[in-house]
């Protein structure tokens, strides 16, 4: 009788825990669909001139994969005057959406007056995330002593991590 009763008692201790054990369970696959990202860029000159295009190489750095994350790109110019294609030659409307299928992409930023620009690049997932690229650049009215360009400024460095 004792024995009988201890058998019982554990036949409903494994009962309890497999009922334990499964109601935790559901139907649905926990995947993650988002992923956060960044915006990288080479270094870029701070100075242009009028009908100079500057060359700034990004590349898209996913923590993770999801095969249906989409990714799109638009600017605003919100100082200034200029152009922003892109590699494949689409010329960027400012605020409109442009598909994004490349992670390594180049664009060029052709200036089109004599005064400082600045514009904002932005690159958004399809799961709602955006990275911003703030872009300055001030006249290049004369040339440094090297016969160069110009120099970046401070700003341009806090914008792009301090890489040159």
């Amino acid at each position: 009788m004792r024995k009988k009763i201890f058998n019982m008692i554990w036949v409903m201790g494994v009962l309890a825990l497999a009922g334990f054990c499964l109601s935790a369970c559901d139907n649905e696959l926990d995947i993650q669909t988002a992923y956060p990202f960044k915006l990288e860029t080479m270094p870029i000159p701070g100075r242009i001139t009028k009908g100079q295009t500057v060359e700034i190489r990004c590349m898209l750095v996913r923590q993770g994969r999801f095969a249906d994350t989409r990714y799109s790109i638009r600017y605003f110019q919100y100082d200034g005057a200029g152009v922003l294609r892109m590699d494949d030659g689409t010329v960027f409307k400012p605020n409109d959406r442009y598909a994004l299928k490349r992670e390594v992409f180049r664009l060029y930023y052709t200036s089109a007056t004599t005064d400082a620009q600045k514009l904002t690049v932005t690159v958004e997932s399809s799961d709602g995330q955006a990275q911003e690229l703030e872009l300055s650049f001030n006249n290049d009215t004369k040339k440094d002593e090297s016969g160069g360009q110009g120099t970046s400024s401070k700003e341009d460095e806090r914008h792009f991590g301090g890489r040159r």
